[in-house]
């Protein structure tokens, strides 16, 4: 009788550890799933907020070429928020400055120097987005010059 009892004993005490064993590998895979997700989701963003500064580098190349003096005075005003790409937002962006339907804010940070009698605009684009990992950025600088001057 001892023996059976001995035996029952042992068959539990595999089924503990086998149930433990299955958990942690259950737990192991969650948890590699996530963190793919969280990569995942990472660099989707990352790549989106690329985008978004390239638009606003081709845009604010827009600008320079079709009226460089107007250019240079915006620039002189340091920092614009481009919600859209227009001069609207004189500042730097805040809470709500999203991309229309997006979680990014775009802003422009201008630099103004003189080269050899030539001005340079140096645009300094940062694509910012907050996600349960924290706050992201992008930077893209361009320098901007007017090319129609020798």
């Amino acid at each position: 009788m001892i023996s059976k009892e001995k035996n029952l004993g042992q068959s539990m005490f595999e089924i503990v550890i086998a149930l433990a064993i299955s958990a942690l590998i259950i737990t192991g895979i969650v948890s590699l799933v996530a963190s793919s997700i969280r990569n995942s989701t990472y660099s989707k963003n990352s790549n989106q907020a690329a985008i978004y500064a390239q638009q606003a580098t081709e845009w604010l190349r827009g600008q320079r070429d079709s009226d460089m003096d107007g250019f240079i005075i915006k620039a002189q005003s340091g920092v614009w928020c481009l919600v859209e790409l227009s001069w609207n937002l004189q500042r730097a962006c805040i809470g709500g400055d999203e991309i229309s339907d997006t979680l990014f804010k775009r802003q422009v940070n201008f630099n103004i120097t003189t080269v050899n009698t030539k001005t340079l605009i140096e645009a300094d684009i940062v694509v910012t987005w907050q996600d349960s990992q924290g706050i992201h950025e992008v930077r893209s600088t361009t320098n901007f010059s007017d090319w129609r001057q020798r």
